[in-house]
């Protein structure tokens, strides 16, 4: 597993609409009732507008500004126009998070837990080397047979029992803090 001094990194992956922002959202109240600290990394591929038009630091930006910073005194918004760091540099603009989870990255090399959700998808579509796990309301044997075999090993969990993968990541977070892997 990738780490940045003793994260846990990881991905939560499936095609668009599988319930990955919903499963995300979920998992963080619930790392959060665990003491975990936890940060999330989004891609956007639509070139998302950063700042709220006509406020002020919408204007600095398209005045020139090659970038902004507005905070207050419990948060702060950095908005950069340069082209995108790479994934670890963004990974290390949260020293303070036990676990950094990545949305979408499934062509990563990244580990990752795939979701996978009855009526949108019925097969994975990540590299099974970096799959640690299947998040579905589907059945095992309701997958489609492209790399079953690997997928046999793979543990599965309920897409509407987030507590269950809660403990998991838990227990995968525990073991990069003790050293094992």
């Amino acid at each position: 597993m990738k780490e940045q001094k003793g994260q846990l990194i990881l991905a939560v992956s499936g095609v668009k609409n599988s319930g990955k922002t919903t499963l995300i959202a979920s998992l963080l109240s619930k790392l959060k009732q665990k003491g975990l600290k936890a940060a999330v990394i989004k891609h956007d591929g639509h070139e998302f507008e950063a700042d709220i038009p006509g406020t002020d630091t919408w204007r600095f930006g398209e005045a020139g500004a090659c970038g902004t910073l507005v905070f207050s005194g419990t948060k702060y918004m950095m908005v950069k126009y340069q082209p995108s760091p790479e994934t670890d540099e963004l990974i290390a603009c949260f020293p303070e998070a036990d676990v950094v989870l990545l949305e979408g990255f499934k062509y990563s090399e990244y580990p990752k837990i795939e979701v996978i959700r009855r009526g949108n998808s019925s097969r994975s579509v990540c590299d099974p080397r970096f799959l640690l796990g299947i998040v579905t309301d589907l059945r095992r044997e309701e997958l489609d047979a492209a790399g079953s075999a690997l997928l046999e090993e793979l543990p599965f969990f309920d897409l509407n029992e987030t507590e269950v993968l809660s403990d998991w990541i838990y227990c995968l977070w525990r073991q990069r803090q003790t050293g094992r892997q």
